[in-house]
């Protein structure tokens, strides 16, 4: 496992160790410099206990700030800890059935706002990220005056920064293309080009303009809220389509595992999905159990079991989207993904053949036990303590199973997922005399960033499914 140690570096080149219970606390998961002294955050192994230490700058030793604890997880948030400048620590934590934003100790947004990032503290100001809804990702701001209140209020995804008072906002949404960009200050005169392109409560005092390319394709998407857990769900057809007209074979193209959302309300996030949509499918993309967005105890309900929700899930969205949208052919449902995603694809064709009928599994975690410890114990814990959870998670063992069309495809430059995986379930099936695909990249790491390469994947993909969903659909490379 990982062997971490931190160091103070003077500058007369004295170095001081920084000192903590390494033993029980094998992982720093962050470091702050903001005040008098800095603030690290350590965590143990298993996950389940968090520490928040002060050190000393002139002698490495550390003191106790906070400890959290968790029966599954103690959740990291990105941007904390944080001081504000009249030296209160900005914290988040699970509370109240939500993920809540924390000024010392006292949780200070409301309990139905899921708190996503703290991005930036100004003095006692602190701007962040949260969500009411799961699909869409509004900036908020506390100050000790006002409070917790948000800081836009059209629909979509936003980001931003803040400093010396101004604040900058990145507006996307599934009305426009790109992003949208706009700075604001408190008690500044306004632009009237400015004011018509923000969906901030404070009005812009300039906008940035974007020279990014058009995309070629505008997405189609229908989000939907589909089965008993009410997953979020979107729906792509090819443009053009008219209901009714004819029915399309299906293309889960889903993530579906933690710490991972593709179901938000803006145009980038579906962009090669509706690529897909115009090759001839319907696309269903769906997060389940585990994704981000709703609250914590919709994240760890996959602690111990993530492969079963997470395939649950996808059916239930399947069909879900099938009750709205009788055009889908649920006799012709092909499903490709990548990663987490691309395990998933693998996983619906050897455990759900009777409702998934082709899969790509590109870049797929075939076997937990090949993949980082941090990642894989979060959320299946010790492979020594619990090494049922690893066996449920592999694949290999159900390559006798399967019977459904499956490429395979692996970047051998891939060090975050290793070509091992690929290799052993190839190895695994070819044993078993179970026919498949295998496409090896050389050159290639895990999000195969050659733009060549990339784009001729996604045609080789709509190809083999087509075939193997017998469609007859002409794919057309370019578009």
């Amino acid at each position: 496992n990982a062997d971490v140690s931190l160091w103070i570096i003077h500058r007369d080149g004295n170095r001081i160790a920084v000192d903590w219970d390494r033993a029980a606390f094998e992982y720093l998961t962050a470091a702050c410099w903001s005040g008098p002294e800095p603030l690290i955050v350590v965590q143990s192994r298993s996950q389940k206990t968090v520490r928040v230490l002060s050190v000393d700058p002139h002698t490495g030793m550390t003191r106790l700030r906070r400890e959290d604890t968790d029966p599954c997880w103690v959740q990291i948030m990105p941007g904390v800890p944080a001081l504000t400048g009249s030296g209160r620590m900005v914290w988040t934590a699970d509370l109240d059935g939500n993920r809540r934003l924390l000024i010392d100790d006292a949780p200070v947004t409301p309990p139905h706002v899921y708190v996503r990032e703290v991005l930036a503290v100004d003095g006692d100001s602190v701007l962040f990220t949260a969500s009411v809804e799961p699909t869409e990702i509004g900036l908020w701001t506390y100050s000790p005056g006002a409070g917790s209140i948000p800081f836009t209020h059209a629909p979509g995804v936003h980001h931003g920064a803040r400093a010396g008072g101004t604040t900058v906002v990145v507006a996307e949404s599934l009305h426009h293309d790109g992003t949208r960009v706009t700075v604001h200050r408190e008690g500044r005169p306004t632009t009237s080009i400015a004011s018509t392109t923000s969906t901030a409560s404070t009005p812009p005092i300039t906008s940035i303009a974007s020279h990014a390319e058009t995309p070629v394709l505008t997405p189609r998407v229908d989000l939907l809220r589909t089965g008993d857990r009410e997953l979020r769900t979107a729906v792509l057809f090819p443009s053009g389509h008219t209901p009714g007209s004819r029915r399309l074979p299906v293309l889960m193209d889903p993530y579906g595992g933690p710490a991972g959302q593709r179901v938000l309300a803006a145009r980038r996030h579906y962009l090669v999905s509706q690529w897909f949509a115009d090759q001839g499918f319907a696309v269903v993309v769906a997060d389940g159990r585990g994704t981000p967005g709703r609250n914590p105890s919709w994240e760890k309900e996959i602690h111990g079991a993530c492969h079963s929700a997470a395939l649950d899930d996808q059916v239930a969205a399947l069909h879900g989207a099938a009750e709205r949208h009788p055009d889908l052919d649920l006799e012709r449902v092909g499903i490709r993904g990548w990663s987490f995603g691309g395990f998933l694809a693998a996983l619906a064709v050897l455990r759900a053949p009777d409702v998934f009928h082709a899969a790509v599994a590109g870049a797929a975690v075939i076997d937990a036990r090949l993949y980082d410890t941090h990642w894989n114990e979060r959320y299946l814990g010790h492979p020594d303590e619990q090494p049922q959870a690893y066996d449920r998670a592999s694949l290999l063992a159900d390559a006798k199973t399967l019977r459904r069309p499956l490429m395979l495809i692996h970047g051998l430059s891939d060090d975050n997922v290793t070509p091992a995986h690929t290799l052993r379930l190839s190895s695994a099936l070819t044993a078993a005399g179970r026919p498949h695909t295998v496409l090896l990249l050389p050159g290639v790491t895990h999000m195969t960033p050659q733009p060549a390469i990339a784009e001729n994947l996604l045609i080789l993909q709509a190809h083999f499914l087509h075939r193997a969903l017998h469609s007859s659909v002409r794919v057309c490379p370019g578009q």
